[in-house]
């Protein structure tokens, strides 16, 4: 198993090298490993799917011009996920007057009771995906750098120009919305289980 892991770590290094000399079969492995998760993040933040694929394209474009600056300080995905980040940002910045938009911030409790419902089951991670996706723009724009992309609050303060108290508000709704979601998930799922019986 470990050798394994190490074969495939060994392999995409060799692509970064690869293509930091201007290999495009090499950039292309890279893509191929690299998309989905890339897509999963853009479709995360952006909540539309022809955006996601149009700044997902435009992450791989900007990888091929950057990189260089990639010094292997850090895995290769983390850095690439920042690189994302950054596009996404830049995007929203762009076409769209987000900082202006739901500026209305809640204080909403910490308490989050873990669902019933299985999150490693593919249709439900699917679900929560949906249900993130319809977060109010800022709520759901600092859910997925902090829970999924790992940014701390002072990070993602910077990032979106706002307070950190802010941010760990807006995080605290996201949690509060989806934990809601997740509650209709499971008496969904019961209602299911009893009209099966």
């Amino acid at each position: 198993m470990f050798r394994g892991n190490k074969t495939a770590d060994d392999g995409e290094q060799v692509w970064i090298a690869q293509a930091k000399e201007g290999s495009q079969s090499a950039f292309y492995h890279l893509y191929e490993k690299h998309h989905k998760p890339i897509y999963a993040l853009c479709w995360r933040m952006l909540a539309d799917k022809d955006s996601a694929e149009d700044v997902c394209q435009e992450v791989f474009v900007v990888l091929w011009q950057k990189i260089n600056n990639f010094r292997g300080e850090s895995k290769f995905s983390t850095w690439l996920h920042s690189v994302a980040t950054n596009v996404v940002l830049g995007h929203l910045r762009k076409h769209k007057n987000w900082l202006q938009r739901v500026f209305s911030i809640e204080e909403q409790g910490t308490n989050f009771v873990e669902p019933s419902v299985s999150l490693t089951d593919d249709s439900t991670l699917m679900l929560l995906d949906q249900h993130i996706a319809r977060l109010p723009e800022r709520a759901r724009l600092v859910f997925v750098l902090f829970a999924v992309e790992g940014y701390r609050h002072e990070e993602i303060a910077n990032m979106l120009n706002m307070a950190v108290g802010s941010s760990k508000s807006q995080y605290h709704r996201a949690r509060n919305l989806l934990q809601a979601s997740l509650k209709e998930l499971e008496l969904s799922s019961g209602e299911q289980e009893m009209n099966h019986e």
